[in-house]
C-alpha cells in the first residue's frame, strides 16, 4: 500500500514538474495524460528504490567530498533515466535533453515525496 501511496505522490509532483519546466529549454511534453505520468511514476519509483542507492553506494566517496550535492545529480540521472525509459515505452511524455531540466525536475519529485509520501513503518516504530 505504501508503494502505491507513493507512486500517486510521485504522479502529482510528475504534473506539477511539468507544469513548471514546460518553459525550459531541454524540456518537452510529448504527450500529455495520466497513464504517461502513472507509468513515469512508476518507473521512477522502481529505479529510485533499487539503482538510486546502488548509485550512492558506489560513488559514496564523491558524496561525502562534496558534502551532499553529488546526490542531487545522481537524482538528476535517475530522473532522466526514468523520463527515458518512458518515452520509449509509450512513445511520448516527458522527453528531457539537458541536465537542468533534469535537476529541478528532480528537485521538485524529491521535495513532495519527502513531504508527502508514507514514512517507512520500521522508521515510524523506532521513532513510537
Amino acid at each position: 500500500m505504501n508503494f502505491l501511496k507513493r507512486v500517486l505522490v510521485i504522479a502529482l509532483a510528475l504534473f506539477l514538474a511539468g507544469f513548471v519546466m514546460s518553459r525550459m529549454n531541454g524540456f518537452e511534453i510529448t504527450a500529455n495524460g495520466w497513464v504517461h505520468y502513472s507509468v513515469m511514476a512508476i518507473i521512477l519509483a522502481i529505479l529510485q528504490a533499487i539503482l538510486l542507492p546502488l548509485l550512492k553506494t558506489m560513488t559514496c566517496g564523491l558524496v561525502i567530498l562534496t558534502m551532499g550535492l553529488f546526490s542531487l545529480v545522481l537524482n538528476a540521472l535517475v530522473f532522466w533515466l526514468a523520463s527515458n525509459i518512458s518515452t520509449k515505452l509509450l512513445g511520448g511524455g516527458f522527453n528531457i535533453t539537458s541536465f537542468w531540466p533534469a535537476l529541478v525536475g528532480s528537485l521538485i519529485v524529491s521535495l513532495a515525496t519527502m513531504l508527502f509520501a508514507p514514512k517507512n513503518k520500521r522508521k515510524q516504530e523506532r521513532e513510537d
